[in-house]
């Protein structure tokens, strides 16, 4: 299997092309085994551009465990770069299908080659039921998370964010509480967990607990739901620089069309053959 890995704020996974080879036959397998940082290649998990009827490609994404998500922000910037330069679809403009739907984006390029994506992340999806959450509030804000002793806010952006305000970010919670609150009963497809520290109303600092990832050095969609989060909570503006331990990502969630734009890197590492075998 011919593989790409390429990574966007240090969110690093494996990108195969689907268009130009089969795609594997168990892709949750494979994510598991390549993602090892010990044993494999080493990544955040698995991603496979397909063609799509719909859209210029498809993005299919699968965590480190093995389970596939619906969407990954940063992931969606490195399938665009991929996109466009290796042929599939050379045009500064793109539409990829994905587990939320289909995502434009905007490639800013320079001597052939994506430097960086604005993405239009759609709507953010606040209705507790649709996260989904089954606290309360339509979406939950700063309800308390127990026995945690945290207030939470739940936002989806395709997949569910449990996004919480502290005054100082730590591996006691990140480490400790991150794990816990993932597979906490209040959420049922599990979850995508935020620790912010707000530095100004423009800008934060955040460590993000990733659903089937663990902790990973940045999250795109997980950077979108605590633009949204801050605005409903009051904390931020709806321009906000969000600094993870991998890089920055600017947000916006636009008043005109209700829709959040993420814009940040693509770098694309190395490549490789995996023996499936």
């Amino acid at each position: 299997m011919r593989f790409t890995k390429m990574q966007g704020a240090g969110n690093d996974y494996i990108y195969v092309d689907c268009f130009h080879a089969k795609p594997p036959l168990d892709p949750a397998g494979i994510s598991r085994k390549v993602s090892d940082r010990h044993f494999g290649v080493g990544g955040d998990g698995l991603i496979l551009i397909c063609p799509s009827e719909k859209a210029d490609a498809r993005m299919r994404m699968f965590n480190a465990d093995g389970s596939e998500a619906e969407m990954c922000g940063n992931g969606i910037r490195c399938v665009a770069k991929y996109v466009y330069e290796h042929g599939i679809a050379k045009k500064p403009g793109l539409k990829i299908e994905t587990g939320r739907g289909i995502l434009s984006l905007e490639l800013e390029v320079a001597g052939d080659k994506v430097r960086q994506v604005r993405v239009d992340m759609g709507v953010p999806i606040l209705e507790a039921s649709k996260v989904p959450t089954t606290l309360a509030g339509a979406p939950p804000l700063d309800v308390p998370l127990a026995p945690h002793d945290l207030r939470v806010t739940c936002v989806s952006m395709g997949n569910p964010h449990c996004v919480t305000y502290v005054p100082e970010i730590t591996d006691a919670l990140v480490l400790a509480k991150g794990p816990k609150i993932e597979v906490h009963p209040a959420f049922p497809r599990r979850v995508n967990v935020e620790f912010v520290k707000v530095n100004r109303p423009d800008d934060v600092t955040v460590r993000v607990w990733e659903r089937g990832s663990g902790e990973t050095l940045a999250c795109g969609t997980g950077a979108c739901a605590v633009a949204v989060a801050g605005v409903l909570t009051g904390r931020t503006q709806r321009r906000l620089s969000v600094h993870l331990p991998g890089g920055d990502l600017d947000l916006d969630w636009s008043e005109k069309d209700n829709h959040v734009y993420m814009t940040g890197p693509a770098v694309e590492v190395f490549s490789g053959d995996w023996p499936e075998k």
